[in-house]
């Protein structure tokens, strides 16, 4: 009689902090609770890194420029980012991951993917650590249950904030048919806009189409359209992986037509990249510069700098360097990217790979 075989089902958690940087500024000033609050540079052309519910409420969200932010919400609260704090907040949170498992995967100071699978239940594990941080740092976090990586991450948004939520097996394929395409991981402004041009609009529609076409349509992206869409992700949780780059990419409503404009979209780049490449712990020597045109040329850029690229005077600078009048040529920009690559001979520990390589960066609300 043939042995029967068992079926090993993964439990990965995802916990992802709530409102992280406006959360901690709550916490060690308690006269801003119930407040509007935004961290945020305070200059001309600063951005919001995040902000509170509150301040959701009334429109606010992470990369907004500050001005737009402040004409949503007039009474809204500033409070310059203090990553140093953050830094330190997010080594006490990974040391309570690590009391649970080894697997740790850190995707930035405020998220991370563990693999529980040797615990009986995901679900009191997540529910554990949650308690844990909130006793250790005195602060809310969400957590993500499931079977693959890409599972859990989607749970860990679905009933923020302080929320636990658990996706199944069983109830995996009705939830990732129903899905909007936008909520798929690496499906930024651009690709949505393509989805929706060949009438893919929630994870049925995209489940329907054969690997063929989405590869033709996508690109290498398309492979991995078509297994999400059937629930199929099967990245292990690696704490050891090598991010190879850190970059943001801004999407523009309007195309822009003036040198000028193009050279003003640089400092709000910049504000985003520098607390990304601290969340990262990630120290490059290269600074890339990506412009998408009208007609979805694509041009980049490099330079090389001799110490690691961690100042955002530094990297305003070389951004003003590499951006010329003579790249442009009177072609309207669609989209406007920063990266930095190179890293120096001692990587940072846990710095980690985007999730999918060639992923569009989105902001994400914390």
């Amino acid at each position: 009689m043939p042995s029967a075989i068992m079926l090993t089902v993964r439990r990965i958690v995802h916990i992802d902090m709530d409102a992280f940087y406006a959360s901690v500024e709550v916490r060690d000033q308690p006269s801003l609770r119930g407040l509007a609050v935004a961290v945020a540079h305070q200059s001309k052309r600063g951005v919001v890194l995040t902000a509170s519910y509150e301040a959701r409420a009334y429109g606010v969200r992470s990369a907004m420029p500050t001005r737009l932010a402040l004409q949503k919400c007039p009474h809204l609260t500033l409070v310059p980012p203090r990553m140093d704090v953050y830094k330190q907040v997010s080594d006490v949170i990974r040391a309570v991951f690590l009391q649970y498992t080894e697997l740790v995967e850190p995707l930035s100071l405020d998220e991370a993917y563990l693999d529980v699978s040797h615990h009986p239940s995901g679900t009191r594990v997540a529910q554990a650590i949650k308690a844990d941080i909130w006793r250790e740092a005195q602060l809310s976090a969400s957590a993500g249950v499931s079977f693959n990586k890409f599972l859990a991450k989607l749970a860990s948004d679905m009933h923020k904030p302080d929320g636990l939520t658990v996706i199944r097996p069983e109830d995996a394929g009705a939830l990732i048919a129903n899905l909007p395409i936008e909520a798929f991981h690496g499906v930024g402004p651009v690709t949505r806009q393509r989805m929706h041009d060949h009438q893919l609009f929630c994870g049925a529609d995209l489940k329907r189409q054969s690997l063929t076409d989405l590869t033709r349509w996508f690109g290498a992206q398309g492979a991995h359209f078509h297994r999400i869409s059937h629930g199929i992700d099967e990245r292990p949780v690696d704490p050891d992986r090598e991010r190879k780059s850190v970059g943001v990419e801004r999407t523009f409503e309007d195309d822009l037509t003036q040198f000028a404009q193009v050279q003003a979209a640089l400092p709000g780049l910049v504000d985003l990249l520098i607390p990304r490449l601290n969340r990262a712990a990630y120290q490059g020597r290269s600074l890339v510069l990506k412009v998408k045109f009208a007609d979805r040329h694509i041009l980049t850029r490099r330079l090389t700098d001799a110490a690691p690229l961690t100042d955002a005077a530094r990297l305003l600078h070389l951004a003003l360097e590499l951006l010329t009048p003579g790249l442009l040529v009177g072609r309207p920009v669609r989209l406007l990217g920063l990266s930095v690559h190179n890293q120096s001979a001692a990587p940072a520990a846990g710095a980690q790979p985007p999730l999918f390589p060639g992923e569009e960066f989105v902001p994400r609300e914390p």
